[in-house]
């Protein structure tokens, strides 16, 4: 029988990979090559990264909802690129005030305030957990996904 890994509350088994406070979580597409790293002296290009994939989320490290966006394209056949912010980052509100300027104010989020995960398809910001799952349900999402490019289907 296997023996479990006890836990520290060190996190000592998850060494981020650059030493800022941003941790760029680059996905590999099928045929194995690397979303594009747009990670510079600490800061991210929100605007390049949502330009060159077809499909980006942003969030917390080990935020739920961000796991069950990830989960859904996923299961839907898209790989998307994710950036995760740390929680006690210093380029935090650089990043949000930079996303603020990315996305496309909608008419259900009028007062310009920003929920993370921030999903991206297509360049433009689609909303949070409940948007995506709102037009899953509806149907649009994977035809939306194959204007995109995320989806060959």
């Amino acid at each position: 029988m296997q023996q479990a890994i006890p836990y520290s509350k060190g996190r000592t088994w998850m060494p981020l990979s650059t030493p800022t406070d941003v941790r760029n979580v680059l996905t590999t597409s099928f045929d194995g090559n690397e979303a594009t790293n747009n990670i510079s002296n600490g800061k991210v290009d929100l605007r390049a990264s949502v330009k060159e994939n077809p499909v980006m989320v942003l969030g917390r490290i080990g935020c739920c909802m961000c796991h069950v966006v990830r989960r859904l394209l996923i299961g839907l056949g898209v790989n998307p690129a994710v950036i995760e912010l740390e929680d006690n980052g210093k380029n935090d509100a650089d990043i949000i005030e930079e996303l603020k300027g990315v996305m496309i104010i909608s008419k259900q989020n009028s007062q310009g305030m920003l929920q993370l995960p921030a999903i991206f398809i297509g360049g433009r910001h689609v909303g949070g957990l409940d948007q995506l799952i709102r037009v899953h349900i509806s149907g649009e999402l994977v035809p939306i996904l194959k204007d995109a490019g995320a989806l060959w289907l």
